[in-house]
């Protein structure tokens, strides 16, 4: 079962991804972290390295596992590997899991067989570099089990109701057909990406259609892109290319939510019923540890 922070409590950081070299980052991160009076176990990670990975695979599931007895495990950061560790099988239990990017794998991978405790957000490296609401919004949901609203853009209007996943939409893309990722049926589903081409995100938008996996969810929404949309005018063919590729689906949409790797990386938890309004363009999210 889910519970709150609490200061004294000692949060493990594990590297499942890519080696990390920018040092100065990972630390201002720790010092926020044990600012909230949480005593943060790292296990030498910088000194982990096995080619361009934070180790080898053994090495990072491993600590990957051993994370899972914290009611607390936050990753390092991102880039890539994580999903290598699904090869081993990971057994998840009820606890809390924070990152986005690339280890959105293991996020799903958790949610998907049944486990709460995934929270798409700002991790160790990042955490220093985002806004002080940011900050707060994950100190509040960690240690007093709420998050506010968010605003965005309305794509379409309506208003749904469902459990809520958030992922990186590369990282969700590449795990149809798996066993880790989650049945999104009546769910409201956020994706958020960074630096793709609008080619490759129109793709990646076409693959999810024709697999059907977006067809009976609740409402969809789009956080930051980057998706090589600096200016207006991409901007708005990338809003269009939203609407375009879901104009079928009854279901509201909405854009430009302040989730993903564009710093205001808003903290969500998986699995606890939301709201999408399209109406009004807001994200509310019921966190309930009762």
């Amino acid at each position: 079962m889910l519970k709150t922070l609490t200061k004294g409590d000692e949060v493990l950081i594990t590297s499942p991804s890519t080696y990390k070299e920018n040092k100065n980052n990972f630390l201002e991160g720790i010092e926020i972290l044990e600012s909230w009076g949480l005593s943060i176990i790292h296990n030498d990670l910088l000194s982990k390295k096995y080619g361009y990975l934070a180790g080898s695979d053994a090495t990072r599931f491993k600590d990957l596992m051993e994370a899972e007895n914290y009611k607390l495990m936050i990753f390092s950061n991102g880039g890539w590997g994580s999903a290598r560790l699904l090869e081993l099988s990971p057994k998840w239990v009820d606890s809390w899991m924070l990152g986005f990017s690339d280890t959105c794998s293991l996020l799903l991978s958790k949610y998907a067989n049944g486990c709460m405790g995934s929270i798409h957000g700002p991790m160790v490296s990042n955490l220093s570099k985002e806004p002080e609401w940011s900050i707060n919004r994950l100190k509040n949901l960690l240690f007093d089990g709420y998050v506010e609203d968010l605003e965005g853009k309305t794509i379409k209007k309506g208003v749904a109701q469902g459990e809520i996943v958030v992922s990186n939409l590369t990282i969700a893309s590449f795990l149809i057909g798996t066993n880790h990722f989650p049945d999104v049926n009546g769910k409201i589903i956020i994706f958020e990406d960074i630096n793709e081409e609008l080619y490759k995100i129109d793709r990646m938008l076409t693959y999810w259609r024709l697999s059907k996996k977006l067809a009976n969810v609740a409402g969809i929404g789009f956080g930051s892109f980057n998706a090589k949309t600096t200016n207006l005018e991409e901007k708005q063919i990338f809003e269009e290319l939203i609407y375009e590729s879901f104009k079928e689906y009854n279901i509201p949409i909405i854009s430009n939510l302040p989730i993903g790797h564009i710093s205001g990386n808003a903290c969500i938890p998986y699995g606890f019923q939301a709201m999408l309004d399209g109406n009004k363009g807001t994200l509310r999210v019921h966190v309930n540890l009762d």
